[in-house]
């Protein structure tokens, strides 16, 4: 046996390829002109850091929930973007737009490569998340939306972002932080989601007034 041979692991190549995760900028921060956006692991951990601190408000809409599968859905839910890249959603009418089946086309065949020599629990709770049918799934989408505006708030308030650094004519139709916002709100589906979404843009729009 080689000493290559030897060293081969490929649960280790894997989690090599999901590392580059951590190094995945959030591209609607980019395109925002944000000074040194938060990476796509950094959102993963927002996302879970959620889930274990207000997932019990979400009992009422989310009977049985499981906060620890949750966490889970939360930890794997984007680590398909350390293949594929990380895809803006925006409600800007101008702005382009990735084909949603393409997306989830090219994430499943990353899913392969990241998950494929890993323990069928890492795929198991991927494929969950993207099914959003359980409760834990449904809680992770809700958190996931809600980190958006929690770090608009934090990047509003540190006034971490000028337009001119990102791309100006990717923004025709929002100023400031305020898409962000407009593609979160249709998209929540419970009431303690939308409850928290409000209070979260009430704190956006306060910082950003007073600029």
């Amino acid at each position: 046996m080689t000493a290559d041979e030897s060293e081969a692991d490929p649960a280790l190549d894997a989690l090599l390829d999901a590392y580059a995760l951590k190094d995945e900028r959030r591209t609607g921060w980019q395109l925002r002109g944000v000074d040194a956006p938060e990476s796509v692991a950094a959102h993963a951990w927002g996302v879970a850091y959620l889930v274990l601190t207000l997932g019990d408000r979400f009992r009422e809409d989310l009977p049985g929930v499981d906060l620890d599968r949750a966490l889970r859905l939360a930890v794997v839910h984007d680590v398909a973007e350390a293949e594929t890249g990380d895809a803006a959603t925006r409600a800007d009418s101008t702005a382009e737009t990735v084909d949603p089946d393409a997306k989830e086309d090219a994430e499943r065949e990353a899913m392969e490569d990241l998950a494929g020599p890993l323990p069928d629990r890492v795929r198991d709770a991927w494929e969950a998340y993207e099914a959003r049918e359980s409760p834990e799934a449904v809680l992770v989408k809700e958190c996931d939306l809600l980190d958006v505006c929690l770090q608009a708030v934090l990047y509003e308030r540190g006034d971490r972002y000028d337009p001119a650094d990102g791309d100006p004519e990717a923004f025709r139709e929002y100023d400031d932080l305020d898409e962000f916002f407009a593609t979160t709100e249709p998209r929540l589906r419970t009431e303690t989601g939308r409850a928290l979404f409000d209070r979260l843009r009430e704190r956006y729009r306060a910082v950003r007034d007073e600029r």
